[in-house]
């Protein structure tokens, strides 16, 4: 086996168990290009309102069908503003409420600082980034390891787990009012990120290790 085994997450989002010694748990150590803040972000976040990212893959799923779900979930809801972000979908053929933004790509270190919320399709990359922002989640599986994901959402008492046969507006507006009630969870999972060392916990494990050079 190797001397060290890095695993980009940690417990309590990862399950507690006895870990072998060469596994080096070190949280996530997410990445995203520096971007500002997009300009119109200070008018989307008028006093009172709230926040909500809606995250989904780069690789194509059809999860469009996610973005317009949220979109017509808070589409009546003026202290609600929601953000899709929506790399690999067709992005044309959503319908758009006046408190909706769909975009392809916004770096989403930028909005979760802002977000009371993130709905994602249960990818780990996008998943981790929001639970380490403190950002409780509902996560609508499709398929791969999404389903795992979200089922450690829930599990971690850090979000809602959301089945895509049950995804429809009424059922999406529930499930963001109930992670919000777990945001606690979502903000114990950052914690522990944050203990976990991140990306220089993983270049420390991996300093450590004995040179193969020859003397």
């Amino acid at each position: 086996r190797p001397p060290v085994l890095l695993a980009l997450t940690a417990e309590p989002f990862e399950y507690s168990r006895a870990w072998p010694t060469n596994v080096r748990l070190v949280g996530p150590c997410a990445w995203e290009p520096d971007a500002p803040e997009p300009d119109w972000l200070a008018g989307a976040l008028g006093p009172g309102r709230s926040l909500v990212l809606v995250a989904t893959s780069s690789e194509y799923q059809a999860d469009e069908v996610l973005a317009q779900a949220a979109f017509d979930a808070f589409a009546d809801d003026p202290n609600v503003t929601v953000v899709a972000t929506v790399p690999s979908g067709r992005i044309e053929g959503l319908r758009v409420p006046a408190n909706g933004r769909a975009e392809r790509f916004l770096p989403h270190g930028r909005l979760l600082p802002h977000a009371a919320a993130a709905i994602t399709h249960g990818g780990m990359g996008v998943t981790q980034k929001a639970l380490a922002a403190g950002v409780p989640v509902v996560a609508v599986p499709f398929g791969r390891d999404q389903l795992e994901v979200a089922r450690r959402v829930e599990v971690a008492g850090a979000g809602v787990r959301l089945p895509r046969k049950r995804l429809a507006p009424e059922a999406v507006r529930a499930a963001v009012e109930t992670a919000r009630e777990r945001t606690a969870g979502a903000r114990s999972i950052a914690a522990a990120f944050r203990a976990a060392g991140g990306p220089e916990a993983a270049a420390t494990a991996i300093e450590s290790l004995p040179s193969s050079r020859p003397t």
